[in-house]
């Protein structure tokens, strides 16, 4: 969430770059800054009466030896009726402060200043584009009847076993995912993330750390009787390592990656565009954390970008990079990046990876914060991204990579497939 410090220092420049994410942040802020008007008068007025009852029970003390009984009860009278006051200040106190936390909770993060304004997704700004674009027949097969014909991925059988949206991956397609993920880890692990493998379920606190909570609730799979969520993304898990950690400055960079199957419930989705892997509620994706000073995370943006590229390039991918405009980014974002591939049969654009800063956001909410060499103690950035998340990417490797003879295995997988054509 934002520090309340940075709406107390220009609240009018923060309304004006919450308006670039379409969020009218008028009244919010100024109800925000009201409350802490309020707060900071019960605090002065609890720390005053803090102050007098120290004095006071010294002063009875002092009455006692004099003998002074008679005068030593009327200041124990006032002291319990200081100590009345104050419980009930605290009380006054301590609902301010939960007001505030609960508004500050509601408000995005603030875009930075390259992010493009627009509220909706043709806004969106292609930065930079490559790759060979696949030259195929018009007839050429979507990856649902490509995954027929080979049986490489049943849709009906996992519809059977649990719904619409959770597929089964059969002989080379499962083995095709098992590479892509062992590919993707060692990318990562030469790139210097260091791997972790994480739970795939989180509590209550770890979606509020990264900002699934209380924003997509109705998005993600609730297990109610523990109370506990199907992670969305690896991105939950793996940042919140970092929750009520304080790093030293040496420290960092953290550099982390992640396998994890990903659950999302995708309330909404519906038509063409949902059809075979475009949009699952089970999915498997590779995922890349960073935790960086602040000064640093905007190289270190550019450097998830250069290594999200490679992955495409080494895959024979056509690829473009879309700078998202303020309506379509995250809640919790501040500046995101989607890579998409084309899809030859569709003949469309594929999400496959969002590459994100979000500043100081979620480290406030997970007070994620590095100790510096003058010992100072201040707020990391963090950032994601995807690298990559599997169903699209299979979908545009089966269909650019068709011919006659059947589907032709990227080079830099067969390694790990163990067979170089799907027939």
């Amino acid at each position: 969430m934002l520090t309340l410090q940075t709406i107390k220092n220009d609240p009018e420049f923060v309304i004006r770059r919450l308006a670039v994410k379409g969020f009218d942040g008028r009244a919010i802020i100024s109800e925000i800054l009201e409350i802490d008007a309020e707060r900071r008068k019960l605090q002065q007025r609890t720390e005053a009466d803090a102050s007098r009852l120290k004095k006071l029970a010294a002063s009875i003390g002092a009455l006692m030896k004099q003998g002074k009984k008679e005068e030593a009860e009327e200041v124990k009278a006032e002291v319990a009726r200081i100590k009345g006051d104050t419980a009930g200040l605290q009380d006054r106190l301590a609902d301010c402060e939960r007001k505030q936390t609960e508004l500050l909770l509601t408000v995005p993060n603030l875009p930075c200043a390259d992010v493009p304004e627009g509220l909706t997704a043709a806004e969106n700004v292609v930065e930079k584009e490559g790759g060979p674009m696949p030259d195929l027949p018009e007839d050429a097969l979507p990856h649902w009847d490509l995954a027929k014909k080979y049986n490489l991925i049943d849709f009906e059988l996992g519809v059977k076993v649990t719904g619409a949206g959770f597929p089964f991956y059969i002989g080379k397609g499962a083995r095709l995912q098992r590479a892509l993920i062992q590919f993707f880890l060692d990318e990562a692990s030469k790139a210097g993330y260091v791997e972790v493998e994480p739970p795939f379920v989180v509590n209550a606190a770890s979606g509020y750390g990264t900002g699934q909570l209380p924003d997509k609730e109705g998005q993600m799979y609730h297990v109610t009787l523990d109370d506990l969520y199907l992670i969305p993304t690896a991105e939950v898990p793996v940042t919140n390592i970092y929750r009520d950690v304080i790093i030293p400055e040496n420290q960092l960079p953290r550099k982390n990656c992640a396998y994890s199957p990903c659950w999302r419930r995708e309330a909404g989705s519906y038509g063409k565009d949902v059809r075979g892997l475009n949009r699952l509620h089970q999915f498997d994706k590779v995922e890349i954390v960073r935790i960086e000073k602040p000064e640093n995370s905007y190289a270190a943006l550019e450097e998830m970008k250069d290594h999200v590229q490679g992955l495409l390039e080494k895959l024979g991918l056509p690829w473009h990079i879309l700078r998202l405009c303020g309506g379509d980014m995250s809640f919790t974002s501040a500046i995101t990046f989607d890579f998409e591939v084309w899809s030859a049969a569709q003949k469309r654009w594929l999400e496959v990876s969002s590459v994100s800063n979000f500043e100081a956001y979620q480290a406030n909410r997970l007070k994620c914060r590095y100790r510096g060499a003058d010992k100072k103690i201040q707020l990391c950035h963090t950032l994601n991204g995807s690298a990559l998340a599997l169903p699209r990417i299979v979908a545009a490797l089966l269909e650019n990579n068709q011919t006659p003879e059947g589907i032709v295995v990227p080079e830099c997988l067969r390694r790990y497939t163990g067979f170089d054509i799907i027939n």
